[in-house]
């Protein structure tokens, strides 16, 4: 089986660097080091968290991901469930995972990969589509448009 791609396992050091060199780094703050390497600029984590804000993780194409209010969005991780953005550096928000993380991603373990989707059915106003989309056999691949 394929596992859900969590920020512990995306966000890596290069391969010039052993494994282990960012083990010492919070999960949630891996991304600035990830981000710096690519982009050869200088990222610091913000110190203080934007209150009253929700966000929503959620499996997109297999990986967790969270959405920034600014519009960029990056992987994130239920170990560490807070994410820092990295282009508008508006500061860390929490984030809401499932009360069961493992339960979602066993919930889309049968699908492709690329076709593993999950967000929270219940609370999350920001998602466009219903829990259960209508089928209807004489549009295309059997979603109705």
């Amino acid at each position: 089986m394929v596992a859900v791609v969590r920020a512990e396992t995306f966000y890596l050091p290069p391969p010039n660097q052993p494994p282990t060199a960012w083990d010492l780094v919070p999960l949630a703050e891996r991304v600035f080091r990830w981000v710096e390497l690519r982009q050869q600029r200088r990222l610091v984590p913000p110190a203080g968290f934007v209150i009253g804000q929700k966000i929503f993780a959620r499996i997109n194409h297999n990986r967790w991901v969270a959405d920034c209010p600014c519009g960029s969005a990056q992987i994130v991780t239920p170990a560490d469930p807070r994410m820092a953005c990295t282009d508008c550096g508006a500061g860390w928000f929490a984030l809401i995972f499932p009360e069961d993380p493992a339960a979602a991603e066993a919930s889309v373990a049968d699908e492709l990969p690329h076709e593993r989707n999950w967000w929270n059915p219940d609370d999350d106003g920001t998602w466009d589509r219903t829990a259960e989309e209508p089928t209807d056999p004489r549009s295309e691949g059997g979603k109705a448009a």
